[in-house]
């Protein structure tokens, strides 16, 4: 939580020079969910997905896929061509996994014991049109 608040509050002090985006889900004037993404420095065309979280009451309901695409869009209409999710590799983060999957992002990698011994760092990537 303190990685995600730190990465909100660079962006909210300095939104063209924070190196991040940010699109926020309300439901009834609540904040639901919130993305963050950005361009990957030193690349042509790459973003990274950072961070992607629902309110658990509101999980299942497509507030999720929704900030997805909305992000995918903003990414792709500034020449993005690839986005790049890092996740882990242990059972605790199998319904990210799977969402991810769902959204139509490929496992291209894998750093064994990255985070922890048997906690590997999976790399998905999704091609952007």
């Amino acid at each position: 939580m303190a990685v995600a608040e730190e990465l909100i509050d660079s962006y909210l002090q300095d939104p063209s020079g924070s190196g991040y985006h940010i699109l926020v889900a309300e439901v009834d004037s609540t904040v639901t969910g919130y993305i963050c993404y950005g361009p990957t420095p030193l690349t042509e065309g790459t973003w990274d997905i950072y961070w992607l979280a629902v309110t658990r009451g509101k999980q299942g309901q497509g507030i999720g896929s929704a900030l997805m695409r909305s992000a995918e869009k903003e990414i792709a209409r500034a020449k993005g061509r690839l986005s790049i999710i890092e996740t882990s590799s242990t059972p605790s983060y199998e319904k990210t996994r799977h969402f991810h999957l769902n959204q139509g992002y490929e496992i291209v990698a894998c750093i064994p014991d990255f985070y922890a011994p048997g906690d590997d760092r999976l790399i998905l990537q999704k091609r952007l049109k």
